[in-house]
């Protein structure tokens, strides 16, 4: 019977040893501002507006969408 306990014991030690590896090692989530959405004046896609172009108080979502709506 002692062996058997010292068996389960040492068998729950190794279990928790493992679960605390685990989230000592996970790298801490980094969360991103949200940012506002905007749309394109040709093609209407979304995107965000960090990733825009704006031109003549009009926004696009890429070079050729601004020569070809201008």
């Amino acid at each position: 019977m002692p062996k058997l306990l010292l068996f389960v014991l040492f068998v729950l030690g190794v279990v928790l040893w493992f679960k605390h590896q685990g989230r000592r090692d996970a790298s801490p989530r980094v969360e991103r501002p949200v940012e506002d959405m905007v749309r394109c004046a040709v093609c209407r896609v979304n995107l965000p507006r960090s990733e825009a172009i704006l031109s003549q108080g009009k926004i696009y979502c890429c070079d050729e969408h601004r020569r070809r709506g201008s």
